[in-house]
């Protein structure tokens, strides 16, 4: 008997605007407000032309967090009733973000939804959150975001057809005949970590790097999946088809509230894997948060590397990685915070650099015009041209890759570059919570004494350093691919040793909002380059706090250190 579509009425709801990462919320809230996960995924659906969306194809997936499997079977409902021909779901609705981008582009589907909320907690008490991609892989852009939220603040009815039941459990093709249809509706189970390995092995040299895990010589790694999406992956390509042995990978059983942990690849929170690493058992060490986009690389004794210094490294060794020897260098972009140690790379290999702000998708725009092979943020996030998405389980790899060429260590690789590069020693402090109003003041106050005609070549002085103004400004980005321009995206204090110091101010709610603060200072002295990067940083975070006030203003002790 034919399924049947429904359309039922809704009330709209006015806080439905998604950010970058997509809606994100408390998980209380899709859990108790009427409707309010049906509104959201009705805008997405509507924000996309109907005859765009009849008989397509979509990926749906996610991390695994409690409410995951229950707004999987809503999406799955809707879809059919939207006109959608084939829902491509990962088995037991687990889908990483790396291989949702993966999967959309393999499936050459019109987008995906991925049910996140990146590093944030999870359970009843925890975050929910859903992203949506298009069809090159990629996070949704501004002007689609917006247009799924104006839907939101206006709609009226859903459609879905409730009686719609599939088995996220077994793989394979689930049809369904539905009233007033003349095709059947398609739901496909899949390993998504088929598509995924499959396409690393066109990437990496697989032979190098199991000979590396498994082979005479080969070095001992702890992988921490944190309980999020990328476990059955690590254990799959690492393990199964590395060779590494089943207990160098932990946490790898995705689970609804992450064992109880929040699932960010940080000093702070991976702290099952940053204790094993310091007393010397292992040589190679690597988290990932719950949808597995970002990651954290430790070397031998709990050796840190800086996600800034990350993508350095990646890029002074980029032709270590075949695909790189094959497709070649088309370019270089980091986030405008991301500290400069990318900068002296690009220089010294002659690649174009871009600097963009903060946001994946304006990466996603210089790749998909040739413009761009790999990129970084500070904020734990790095990958290449080969996804539209941050790609922990890739930078892994990649380390793993140069790892195998040079037959160093992590302190050693980065060592040496250091030597020859110079040092970048970076930081970002949190200020969360801050009264609005006292956020724009504090900013505003900021611009004010950068606009000054005598700041310009202005110098500061801290201990034995001292740091001359070569330029200040308000970031402002003009996409070299469109034209489109981004205002007011920070405000940047830079000396003319290339150091830096950046505020920037973000609304985190409706009553309240975060300043965050990075400071980058450049050393060339071989002499200092290895010193502890908190008293490196000291005389620039003096100076910092002396300019801005901020600490009296806000009347805080201390904000929250993130790298």
């Amino acid at each position: 008997i034919p399924l049947q579509v429904l359309t039922l009425p809704t009330t709209p709801y006015a806080d439905q605007k998604p950010c970058t990462s997509g809606l994100m919320k408390k998980t209380y809230i899709f859990e108790t407000k009427q409707d309010y996960l049906q509104n959201f995924i009705q805008s997405i659906f509507s924000s996309i032309d109907l005859r765009d969306r009849q008989g397509s194809t979509m990926v749906v997936g996610g991390d695994g967090r409690y409410l995951n499997k229950t707004a999987i079977e809503v999406i799955v409902q809707m879809a059919a009733a939207n006109g959608i021909g084939r829902l491509v779901i990962g088995q037991n609705g687990i889908m990483s973000t790396p291989a949702m981008s993966c999967m959309i582009r393999k499936v050459r589907a019109i987008g995906g939804i991925v049910l996140t909320a990146c590093h944030n907690p999870g359970g009843p008490d925890g975050d929910f959150g859903i992203k949506f991609n298009t069809s090159n892989g990629g996070p949704a852009p501004e002007a689609i975001l917006d247009k799924i939220f104006q839907i939101s603040k206006t709609i009226e009815e859903y459609a879905i057809c409730p009686d719609l039941k599939v088995h996220l459990s077994t793989t394979g093709k689930q049809t369904f005949d539905l009233e007033n249809k003349f095709k059947p509706f398609t739901v496909e189970i899949v390993d998504s970590v088929d598509s995924y390995a499959n396409m690393l092995r066109n990437i990496f040299d697989f032979a190098a790097l199991k000979e590396l895990l498994s082979g005479p010589n080969h070095i001992k790694i702890r992988i921490d999946a944190m309980h999020g999406a990328t476990g059955p992956y690590v254990k799959r390509i690492l393990c199964e088809e590395l060779g590494s042995p089943a207990n160098s990978a932990i946490n790898c059983i995705p689970k609804e509230d992450f064992g109880g942990h929040c699932p960010d690849p940080n000093l702070v929170h991976a702290t099952d894997l940053v204790e094993t690493m310091t007393d010397g058992q292992y040589d190679f060490g690597a988290a990932f948060d719950g949808d597995g986009d970002h990651n954290m690389i430790l070397g031998k004794n709990g050796f840190f590397v800086n996600p800034s210094d990350s993508v350095a490294i990646i890029a002074a060794n980029i032709f270590n990685i075949p695909y790189f020897q094959q497709s070649g260098v088309r370019g270089f972009a980091r986030s405008m915070p991301t500290s400069g140690a990318l900068d002296k790379v690009a220089k010294a290999t002659k690649i174009q650099l871009h600097e963009t702000p903060a946001g994946w998708k304006f990466f996603v725009n210089l790749m998909d015009a040739g413009k761009l092979s790999l990129c970084g943020e500070e904020s734990f996030g790095t990958s290449s041209d080969h996804i539209r998405e941050k790609d922990g389980l890739w930078a892994v790899l990649a380390w793993l890759s140069i790892l195998a060429f040079k037959k160093q260590s992590v302190e050693e690789i980065m060592k040496d570059h250091w030597q020859k590069y110079g040092r970048n020693f970076f930081t970002r402090y949190d200020y969360e919570e801050v009264d609005p109003e006292t956020a724009n003041r504090i900013m505003e106050d900021l611009e004010a004494m950068i606009s000054g005609k005598s700041f310009i070549g202005d110098t500061f002085s801290a201990g034995e350093k001292t740091y001359q103004v070569y330029k200040a400004d308000i970031f402002e980005y003009t996409d070299p691919v469109d034209g489109s321009i981004l205002r007011n995206q920070g405000l940047r204090i830079i000396f003319s040793d290339s150091s830096r110091i950046i505020f920037s101010h973000s609304g985190t709610s409706c009553a309240r909002a975060t300043i965050r603060l990075y400071l980058d200072s450049y050393e060339k002295d071989p002499q200092k380059i290895c010193q502890d990067p908190q008293v490196a940083l000291a005389p620039l975070v003096k100076i910092a706090l002396k300019m801005s006030h901020i600490h009296e203003k806000i009347g805080c002790k201390g904000p929250t250190m993130i790298t």
